[in-house]
């Protein structure tokens, strides 16, 4: 009769990961699936080897480093899976009828730099845009905090949504922007300049749109397809 690992014991898995820095529920319950099945085949081979000597004997396979390796390598894995979503949602502001929209800002921005390029009035628009970053970073921390209050689990994947992922490097974006027009003086830069500016800021406008409404929006549905128990112990 083969030995399995018992509730008792899977419940002593979930807090061992937490003792060793695993802090969200789904890298827990993989790690907990591994520690269980390379316990259970340990007992194949040696049904009176004591269960904490088997997990003690299985963890020392992950190294000196225990399970930071393996929250690294999921966590990357879970933010390319972020970038690619941004990807799908930036494209489509490239295609019929969005692009025609899309066009129109840029062009619209362009000349507003041509003939209306005050560095006070740039640089008061980019702490507005700043401001509203921060704002919506917070509120979105503060929905994610207490969710995290009521189920008492953390997800990875919802962290990486509404922590905005790698594109929280859009937050020094405001500093670099008005250091390059103060350095223009008072003069206004050539057309090409204007052109690639205009270009730039639609496209980042564009960035934060997605990441700070469009994806938050549709998180729950992200969630369920790539944590399907996500619904149920939410």
């Amino acid at each position: 009769m083969e030995l399995k690992v018992n509730q008792e014991q899977i419940d002593r898995l979930y807090r061992f990961t937490r003792e060793h820095f695993v802090e969200h529920y789904d890298l827990q319950t993989e790690l907990v699936d591994h520690l269980s099945n390379a316990i259970e085949q340990q007992w194949i081979e040696n049904p009176k080897l004591p269960f904490e000597e088997a997990l003690q004997k299985e963890f020392k396979k992950f190294g000196v480093f225990g399970f930071m390796n393996v929250v690294e390598q999921r966590q990357a894995a879970l933010q390319k899976k972020y970038n690619l979503l941004i990807w799908k949602h930036f494209k489509s502001f490239f295609s019929i009828p969005k692009i025609i929209v899309t066009i129109s800002l840029i062009i619209a921005l362009f000349y507003f730099f041509k003939y209306v390029f005050f560095y006070e009035l740039m640089a008061f628009g980019m702490l507005l845009w700043f401001l509203f970053l921060v704002i919506a970073l917070l509120y979105e921390k503060k929905r994610m905090k207490k969710r995290k209050n009521q189920t008492g689990k953390k997800w990875m994947f919802e962290e990486i949504i509404y922590g905005y992922g790698s594109f929280s490097g859009v937050f020094t974006f405001p500093i670099h922007m008005m250091n390059l027009f103060s350095n223009q003086g008072n003069g206004t830069p050539n057309d090409f300049v204007l052109f690639g500016i205009s270009f730039f800021l639609v496209s980042v406008f564009i960035g934060t749109y997605i990441v700070t409404k469009i994806i938050p929006s549709k998180a729950e549905e992200y969630l369920n397809q790539t944590y399907p128990e996500y619904t149920f112990l939410s």
